[in-house]
């Protein structure tokens, strides 16, 4: 009796076991078709864009994105999937995340991600009806290196995105240089994920509106390091580094300077300071210390001859809606009451990558142009 009841027992247990994990799996395989059928971002042929966020336990998920003007609210199916459709959009980049139940996450359903260390976006393209300048067309393609420097200025190893312009390969000639510079809480790989530098020089190099040229991108962010010390890194480590490392003219007329933000700002403390380094200077929206920059020009450490004679271009460029506007422009008046030479470029929007990618596009033909 007692082996009976035991074998009966362990059958049971057996059986239980059996159904647990048949349940287990038919969960598994549920939740995994729920996921399948969640397609976010999707965008339609009439640049309208649904935004989908599975959440069947949330209160209330929004959709914050630089398409809007402010937060748009999402509704819940009866499969726990929140889902909302905005547009149609002009046709760009834009970041974009969800607000769920006042936490911010990026799209689980989309690989593309902002590269920033502050926030964390999603990022959704909206493509033109003909080829937009920093979408990838059938044109010959540059490449894109990952590369570690040791800084002896921040006694770290460092990191560096490096695009490299068709036809390198393919001869011994050597290429001018641009260093372009992120903004606060960018990364080295923003300009490339984000700004589409590669596909825009790719564009530009295949019209013929652009000299072929290599892109340095440093990590530029020097913390705990006060700011100039990634202009100390700049000069003493990146640029030595990139002239050993490729084939680049290491004179000044061949070697120019951008970034955006305060790598705006750190461009201007490298290319004002360094007329003997760069020759083509191109903060846009930089967060510029514009009292240093009066001051240093009054004790004549700035010197309008120095810059007017030694510089080709002093390029500056700022969203009218940007929160730096009024500063960019006050930069400007000190520059202009102190008859320096300069070109602006002041387009409608905000502090965007947007309206960097606009900034890039524009001002790389001004580059190393006879």
């Amino acid at each position: 009796m007692f082996k009976s009841s035991f074998k009966n027992k362990q059958k049971l247990f057996n059986l239980n076991i059996l159904i647990l994990f048949a349940i287990f799996f038919v969960n598994q395989n549920v939740t995994a078709q729920m996921r399948q059928r969640v397609v976010s971002p999707e965008v339609h042929p009439d640049k309208t864009v649904t935004f989908r966020f599975s959440a069947p336990n949330a209160y209330k998920v929004m959709l914050d994105t630089q398409i809007l003007d402010e937060p748009k609210e999402m509704k819940k199916n009866e499969n726990g999937v929140w889902s909302v459709t905005i547009g149609p959009a002009i046709p760009d980049i834009y970041p974009y995340n969800f607000n769920v139940d006042g936490i911010q996450v990026s799209d689980p359903n989309n690989q593309f991600i902002f590269a920033n260390e502050g926030f964390k976006n999603s990022l959704v393209e909206i493509p033109g009806d003909t080829p937009l300048i920093h979408e990838e067309q059938n044109v010959p393609h540059g490449k894109i290196a990952y590369r570690y420097y040791n800084s002896k200025t921040l006694e770290t190893t460092r990191r560096m995105v490096v695009y490299i312009p068709p036809g390198y390969d393919e001869n011994n000639k050597k290429f001018p240089v641009l260093y372009l510079i992120h903004g606060a809480t960018d990364t080295e790989e923003t300009w490339y994920k984000v700004g589409k530098i590669n596909d825009i020089m790719d564009n530009l190099i295949a019209q013929g509106k652009a000299e072929p040229m290599i892109i340095v991108m440093p990590y530029a962010n020097p913390a705990p390091a006060p700011r100039d010390a990634f202009v100390k890194d700049l000069i003493s480590d990146i640029i030595p580094y990139t002239e050993e490392k490729y084939r680049v003219l290491t004179d000044k007329e061949n070697r120019a300077i951008a970034g955006f933000s305060r790598g705006g700002g750190q461009t201007i403390d490298a290319g004002l300071y360094n007329t003997d380094l760069f020759s083509w200077v191109c903060p846009f929206a930089p967060a510029s210390n514009n009292d240093k920059i009066a001051e240093d020009i009054e004790s004549g450490l700035i010197s309008s001859k120095t810059l007017n004679d030694d510089l080709n271009l002093l390029w500056i460029s700022c969203g009218t809606e940007d929160f730096l506007y009024e500063r960019v422009t006050g930069l400007t008046d000190i520059l202009k009451k102190n008859n320096m030479k300069y070109e602006t470029m002041f387009p409608s929007g905000g502090h965007t990558w947007m309206n960097c990618k606009l900034y890039i596009s524009t001002v790389v033909p001004k580059l190393f142009a006879d």
